[in-house]
């Protein structure tokens, strides 16, 4: 190992290792990128790809979010983009977990929904772009439905979930496993001009206060649907807010409701 590390070193620009000397050092020490990722973390040292993060994410960080694991259920319109964006972040271990195929009205808003992956299974999409990406990445694609039969396995060794569900009653169930596997989750939901962003810590219910009178078994994008950018923002503020939770910075959004209305572009603050 120590002959890794000063290979690293030698190869290091300053603080900085550009991609091409990690695939180099991987194939060299017949290692995987993400075991070279990860040492080179340890060392001090940058992967390239991250440089224009430092400023806001210190290499300390950017460890923090390479050892962690984050569960993203759903991997639809807001998933796509929560997906892409823990990828490029550097987020080191992300579970896909999503049961359907691309079908054509998924075109108009689902980053990873294209002609050619008409009938595809939604988590191999994923998969195939997250190596493509970021392949010091480890993606982990599950197609089943999320329930609370299968829950408590599927999200084993978790540190961080993401809703990204359209079932009311399946994301009550995922914010009480969460809860019980003591793994803060960060709920989205999309509608037309519509979203919402809450965060919600083991010992808390706030998801439960706020569908308590809307049990219906679909959220209100079924009537709305959703244009192209609605996902793209809620997602966004989604990963923002998993970061913030996973290199812990930040005031978190627990307790509270974001409520985001693209149409006349106003955000209102719901405390709870």
């Amino acid at each position: 190992m120590e002959k890794l590390r000063d290979f690293l070193r030698a190869l290091a620009d300053d603080d900085l290792l550009s991609w091409h000397h990690q695939t180099f050092a991987a194939k060299y020490f017949t290692m995987s990128l993400a075991q070279v990722e990860r040492i080179a973390l340890e060392m001090g040292l940058l992967p390239a790809r991250y440089q224009r993060n430092r400023k806001t994410i210190s290499v300390k960080d950017q460890l923090s979010l390479f050892r962690s694991h984050v569960a993203v259920i759903g991997c639809g319109g807001l998933g796509g983009y929560v997906i892409e964006e823990l990828t490029r972040l550097g987020v080191g271990r992300i579970t896909g977990i999503d049961p359907d195929i691309f079908e054509e009205h998924n075109l108009n808003r689902q980053l990873y929904s294209t002609p050619e992956n008409l009938g595809n299974p939604k988590v191999e999409a994923a998969a195939a772009r997250v190596a493509k990406i970021n392949p010091a990445v480890t993606f982990v694609p599950v197609r089943v439905a999320f329930s609370k039969l299968n829950g408590f396995e599927l999200l084993q060794g978790v540190d961080l979930v993401i809703d990204a569900l359209d079932s009311i009653p399946v994301r009550l169930e995922l914010a009480e496993i969460s809860a019980e596997l003591n793994a803060p989750m960060v709920h989205g939901a999309i509608g037309g001009w519509y979203g919402q962003v809450v965060t919600q810590f083991p010992g808390e219910n706030t998801l439960r206060k706020i569908y308590n009178r809307s049990l219906q078994s679909k959220g209100i994008e079924k009537g709305l649907g959703n244009p192209s950018f609605t996902p793209a923002v809620v997602a966004s503020m989604q990963v923002a807010e998993a970061c913030k939770i996973l290199i812990g910075h930040g005031t978190p959004l627990n307790n509270r409701k974001l409520h985001i209305n693209l149409l006349d572009m106003e955000v209102e603050e719901i405390r709870y």
